[in-house]
C-alpha cells in the first residue's frame, strides 16, 4: 500500500513538472514571438526612416546632376549671402537666373543648408521662373524641416500648393506637411493629410510614403 502511494506521489509529482514544464516552454516560446514581432517592427521603422532619407538625397543628387549637365559656365558665389552686394540684371537675365540657382543646388548638395537657402529667398524674390520658383520653394520648405524650423517649412510647402498647384513635387509638399504635424505631435491633422495624400495621389511616392507612416502610427 504504501509502495502504490509512493508511485502514485512519484507520478503526481512528474505530472506536475511536466505541466509546468510545458507552460514555461510555452511561456518563453510567447516571449520568443514577441521579440521577433518587435524585431520586425523596428526593423520596418529604420527602413521606413531611410526610404525618406534615401527620397530625399536621390531628390538632392538629380537636381545636382541637372545642373551641371545643363550649363558648364560657373560664377564664383562662395562670399554670397542675402546681405551681399553682389548684383544681378533681374528677372530678364537668363544667365544670372541659371547661375544663381546652380550655385543654390550645388550649396544644397554640400549639405551647406545656410547658403544654399539664402540663395533660394534670393531666387524667389529676384527672378520669374515657372520650372526652378516652385523647386526652389520646395527645397526652401525642406531646408527648413531640416533645420527644424518647421513654421517656415510649412509656409514655403503651402506656398508651392498653392501657387504651382498643377507641379510634380505637390504630392510631395502635402506629405511634407503631414510630417510637419507628425513632428508637432498633431496625430490626427498627420493621419488627415497623409490619407489626403493617399487618396489624391495613388501612384505617386508621396503616396506609398504617406501609406507607411500611417501603419507606423497604429
Amino acid at each position: 500500500m504504501k509502495r502504490n502511494s509512493l508511485i502514485f506521489s512519484i507520478l503526481v509529482i512528474s505530472l506536475f513538472s511536466f505541466s509546468q514544464e510545458k507552460d514555461d516552454n510555452i511561456v518563453v516560446d510567447l516571449l520568443f514571438l514577441k521579440i521577433q514581432e518587435l524585431e520586425i517592427e523596428i526593423a520596418d521603422l529604420r527602413n521606413r526612416l531611410e526610404s525618406q532619407d534615401f527620397l530625399i538625397q536621390k531628390l538632392i543628387e538629380e537636381s545636382v546632376q541637372e545642373t551641371e549637365n545643363a550649363d558648364k559656365d560657373n560664377i564664383n558665389l562662395d562670399d554670397f549671402s542675402s546681405s551681399n552686394t553682389i548684383k544681378f540684371s533681374g528677372v530678364d537675365d537668363t544667365k544670372s537666373k541659371e547661375e544663381v540657382y546652380k550655385q543654390a543646388i550645388k550649396a544644397l548638395g554640400d549639405q551647406d543648408f545656410v547658403k544654399a537657402s539664402s540663395l533660394f529667398k534670393y531666387f524667389v524674390e529676384t527672378f520669374s521662373d515657372q520650372e526652378k520658383l516652385p523647386l526652389s520653394y520646395f527645397w526652401l520648405g525642406e531646408i527648413a524641416y531640416i533645420q527644424t524650423d518647421y513654421k517656415s517649412s510649412n509656409i514655403y510647402f503651402l506656398e508651392l500648393i498653392t501657387v504651382y498647384p498643377d507641379h510634380y513635387r505637390v504630392p510631395l509638399a502635402h506629405k511634407k506637411i503631414g510630417d510637419i504635424f507628425l513632428k508637432n505631435n498633431e496625430l490626427d491633422k498627420a493621419r488627415d493629410k497623409y490619407n489626403f495624400v493617399i487618396r489624391e495621389y495613388p501612384n505617386d511616392t508621396a503616396s506609398s510614403l504617406a501609406l507607411q507612416l500611417l501603419k507606423n502610427m497604429e
